[in-house]
């Protein structure tokens, strides 16, 4: 390839993981449902987009380093204080159970189905045991169900990525170097145990590496992530280096031991490793689907449909059923993790690598590998992504819809905010600093936040646990500044805070941080000392009437979204909407 025809094929690549992203993001669908066509489509109409002519032998080793920066991600989201111990018990069962049946199955069906000799069939039995976070999560975001559920899926399509990237090479190198699946005497699991070992070795060499840089050295937030992204890809490297597809299960060790030993001084807010890990996905993505070939995907579209319907409607009910028997789940929650298994990053990933090198050496129906892989991945994804929220319904385990809040503050006049907000059908939680505050909040039974502030809020699994707002309204105008700023980012909707006096002299609080609540009029001290008055806060419908003297502060829309009236916005209520007013007391006239 020219210069020309290879700087035009990386800018084609890049623009289409972007804009398919962007597209899928305000489509509210999973990005690989875009993703993969546009590769697809690309791929098919010119060459300039093929991986292999654009990078040659070094895209495999790029394909593995940039799956262990997406699971070193992954990792950092699972908090083993979230996994009660049951429900690890049940995390466990779906990755054995899943493994074994999904594997046994393929294999034996792929033969008759793809005319491939079992060995292949293994391999691809292998590749579609994994499922992965890039797509399950999506997919739990747009459905909302259950906290529980949606960790044991998260959890589960997580640790099952490293787990068949092991056994997928395993598998390779017998095939490549014996012309058949030897699992006799114990071979392959003890295989399986070295490269385990290998992976943890790493992972606790990545662990204390990015100790030293994090805790001791105590790198901000730029060089902090510099150094995460230099730790993973060495440790990676170095595991695969010394055995094939270790290097996977160090990145994940690496994030969990992040996540969970107390005294990280992780960065609360990483956006440019998380600007990176969307990319990478957006670029594996639209390569892998571009070595597709339309000619490929004919022959074995109708016997992939069948093998999908096999998964999904036979495989992962009975793993489902047999890995949540005598658990405390109800049977709605268990029939939906019966109903949830795409597949994802590293299925296409692992596929393209074995297969190619399977073809490189002759063996005959290797072709076969990718194309059925892309139309399995293609279709549990469409499948899962069109029905998983009806069915979700009919099951009963949405969360319901509406608003939860965190709403920071402990004066009276606060937690009787968050009284009146509760009475108004809202999810509410507060948080304090001070224990008169505390024991205020809890004398009121509101939901008190456990630990400090910043950790609770600017968590990334803020976004799992479902706030949708976040409302400041402490006795400090600058700390009220200060953490919209830092919060903002991290939580699903937006956020808020009480204003300062016009003539503050406040460090940063009369210049920057969220969207100022109630107008200029009504600042902070305003709120105080009108509540001290005896002003309070009063909820009705909003066709009732009010008289002059009674602010609106929030209209409750009739489907429980918390609409503010705010320094930029004023909210107008309609009919069949709550609305929360500050003012005085409605009395009931005698008879």
């Amino acid at each position: 390839m020219t210069d020309d025809e290879i700087l035009l094929g990386l800018a084609l690549t890049v623009v289409l993981a972007t804009g398919s992203q962007i597209l899928a993001s305000k489509l509210r669908v999973p990005a690989l449902i875009i993703l993969l066509p546009a590769g697809f489509a690309a791929g098919a109409m010119t060459d300039v987009i093929h991986p292999d002519k654009l990078l040659g032998p070094a895209f495999s080793a790029l394909v593995s380093l940039s799956v262990a920066i997406i699971l070193y991600d992954a990792g950092l989201g699972l908090d083993l204080r979230k996994l009660a111990r049951h429900t690890r018990g049940i995390v466990g069962r779906l990755l054995v159970y899943g493994v074994l049946l999904t594997f046994l199955v393929t294999a034996a069906v792929s033969p008759a189905m793809f005319d491939m000799p079992l060995r292949v069939a293994a391999m691809l039995g292998v590749i579609l045991v994994v499922s992965g976070p890039t797509v399950v999560g999506p997919i739990l975001d747009f459905v909302r169900p259950s906290d529980k559920v949606r960790r044991i899926l998260i959890w589960e399509g997580t640790l099952t990525d490293p787990i068949g990237g092991i056994l997928g090479a395993l598998t390779f190198h017998a095939i490549a170097s014996t012309h058949r699946v030897d699992i006799g005497r114990g071979y392959q699991l003890g295989q399986f145990a070295i490269s385990l070992a290998v992976g943890l070795v790493g992972g606790a060499v990545g662990a204390g590496l990015l100790w030293l840089t994090l805790r001791t050295l105590r790198l901000g937030e730029t060089l902090g992530t510099l150094a995460q992204l230099a730790t993973v890809i060495a440790v990676s490297a170095g595991c695969d280096i010394v055995r094939d597809d270790t290097g996977l299960i160090a990145a994940i060790v690496t994030g969990l031991a992040v996540a969970n030993i107390r005294g990280f001084d992780m960065p609360a807010r990483r956006p440019f490793f998380e600007t990176l890990v969307q990319l990478v996905i957006g670029l594996l993505f639209v390569s892998i689907s571009s070595t597709v070939t339309p000619a490929s995907l004919v022959p074995v579209l109708l016997p992939a449909l069948a093998l999908i319907a096999i998964l999904v409607l036979v495989v992962r009910p009975l793993v489902a059923f047999a890995a949540t028997a005598r658990s405390d789940l109800p049977g709605g929650e268990r029939a939906f993790i019966g109903w949830m298994d795409p597949r994802g990053i590293v299925a296409a990933a692992t596929a393209s690598a074995f297969s190619a090198g399977l073809v490189e050496r002759g063996v005959s129906g290797a072709a076969r590998v990718l194309p059925v892989t892309f139309l399995v991945i293609v279709g549990t994804v469409l499948l899962y992504a069109l029905t998983a929220a009806p069915v979700a319904r009919r099951l009963g385990v949405v969360k319901p819809t509406g608003s939860r809040i965190l709403l920071v503050g402990g004066e009276p006049w606060v937690v009787d905010l968050g009284r009146a907000l509760r009475s108004a059908g809202l999810d509410v939680v507060m948080w304090a600093g001070l224990e008169e505050e505390r024991e205020r909040i809890g004398g009121a039974g509101i939901e008190l936040a456990k630990g400090e502030l910043l950790a609770t809020a600017i968590n990334p699994g803020a976004r799992q646990e479902g706030l949708t707002a976040v409302f400041l309204a402490t006795d400090d105008d600058d700390f009220n500044a200060l953490a919209s700023v830092v919060m903002q980012d991290n939580v699903k909707g937006p956020v808020y805070r009480v204003g300062p006096p016009q003539d503050s002299h406040g460090v940063v609080a009369p210049y920057t941080g969220g969207d100022i609540l109630f107008g200029s009029s009504l600042v902070r001290h305003v709120l105080a000392e009108r509540y001290e008055r005896g002003a309070r806060f009063v909820v009705q419908p909003a066709s009732a009437p009010r008289s002059p003297e009674q602010d609106v502060l929030f209209v409750v829309r009739a489907d429980h979204r918390l609409d503010p009236v705010t320094e930029r916005r004023r909210t107008v209520p309609k009919e069949g909407d709550t609305v929360v007013l500050l003012g005085s007391v409605p009395t009931t006239a005698g008879p």
